[in-house]
């Protein structure tokens, strides 16, 4: 007797979901609770678990009389690859069909692809080509050039990424300004206690928890940074919702670390590093993305040195990390080798003034340079 699956909330605003992996083969056992596939929506990749219990099984005698018809082979073709699995067999253009899996339930496993090639037979020697006058027109056919193309569908979290953004290029009236921070402080006293805030807090004290701290002392100050467009309102926060962008296999994803003004360095370094671990593997909800007031993006872990970054709407202002680096500065009329990071604010010019945009930047900047004022709250 068959067992109704239904798709479990999406959350507002979803109304539909990919079938974007099987995880049981047919005829599998399946426990109560047990995932069986998983569900991709524009947002994030939900788990679906199994309502019910596969039937038990038939007896002996019956197991038996149904075998007597019926030559059940194992067929790899229903069994799911992992991303590392699938990336070899492209690469080589296998066919998963003729792999031997060892893993479970006859899962193929990296393993299996690589002792796969090795047996493989080699392909034939090539034959030298003659030698061709220096004025021969030499004509090479496309398929003795490997693939020139690779067509992909776009993945739902791909094109809702992509309709997000270009919406709110076209909705907003987004500026840039730019400014630069001298990270010296910052580094001096990440380095001074560094090792006794990991042994007190069990987690490490990196860059992202200064500049949310940073953000928060401007955002109080310019409130229309806090801000966002509703119908002909403007709407005003006093809470401090901060998301920030992580980039994941799936695309970009922005959870939220929540009223981050409550929270204290090690707390907003534990969060964050929480929601970058999950997002990573799938595992966020669709409460854990919404509803956040302003965002950081930090290009700089890729190497950035300066970017324009794309607001998220609806929120009316994004800060963009960068990559530090030195370069002289003058300092006290003396040229000095600083270590340097280039910030830059796009805002929505129909909320955010330039005066505005300019002094919550600047503000930005005091706080980093001098990292104790935000400790004493100055």
């Amino acid at each position: 007797m068959a067992t109704e699956i239904r798709v479990p909330a999406l959350g507002e605003s979803v109304a539909e979901a990919t079938v974007a992996r099987w995880l049981k083969a047919a005829g599998e056992p399946v426990a109560r609770d047990e995932i069986i596939c998983e569900l991709e929506t524009d947002k994030v990749a939900l788990e679906v678990p199994a309502p019910a219990p596969t039937p038990p099984a038939a007896s002996p005698a019956t197991q038996a009389a149904v075998a007597a018809p019926t030559v059940f082979e194992p067929s790899t073709a229903d069994v799911p690859l992992s991303p590392a699995v699938q990336r070899l067999v492209q690469e080589h253009g296998l066919d998963p069909a003729v792999i031997q899996g060892t893993g479970k339930d006859g899962r193929i496993l990296k393993g299996d692809v690589l002792a796969h090639l090795e047996t493989a037979p080699a392909p034939a020697a090539a034959v030298p080509a003659p030698a061709l006058a220096a004025d021969a027109i030499v004509t090479v056919a496309a398929a003795d050039m490997g693939e020139r193309e690779r067509r992909v569908p776009m993945t739902r979290l791909r094109r809702r990424i992509a309709e997000r953004l270009k919406d709110a290029q076209n909705t907003a009236a987004i500026l840039t300004t730019f400014n630069e921070a001298d990270m010296g402080a910052i580094m001096a006293l990440r380095a001074e206690h560094r090792d006794i805030f990991e042994k007190k807090h069990g987690v490490r004290l990196g860059f992202m928890s200064f500049f949310v701290k940073a953000c928060i002392v401007a955002l109080k100050e310019i409130p229309e940074v806090n801000a966002e467009i509703e119908g002909n309102d403007l709407v005003y926060k006093n809470y401090y919702d901060i998301g920030v962008a992580v980039g994941t296999p799936q695309g970009l994803v922005v959870p939220v670390v929540r009223d981050a003004d409550r929270l204290g360095f090690a707390e907003i370094e534990k969060i964050i590093g929480d929601l970058g671990l999950r997002a990573r593997d799938g595992k966020l909800g669709l409460d854990e993305m919404t509803g956040g007031t302003f965002t950081v993006t930090n290009g700089g872990v890729y190497g950035s040195l300066l970017s324009t970054p794309i607001l998220n709407p609806p929120q009316s202002a994004i800060l963009g990390m960068h990559k530090i680096q030195e370069r002289p500065m003058v300092v006290n009329g003396n040229v000095e080798v600083r270590p340097m990071m280039y910030l830059a604010l796009s805002y929505d010019h129909r909320v955010i003034d330039g005066r505005e945009a300019v002094t919550f930047l600047v503000r930005v900047k005091e706080c980093l340079e001098n990292p104790q004022r935000m400790l004493l709250d100055l």
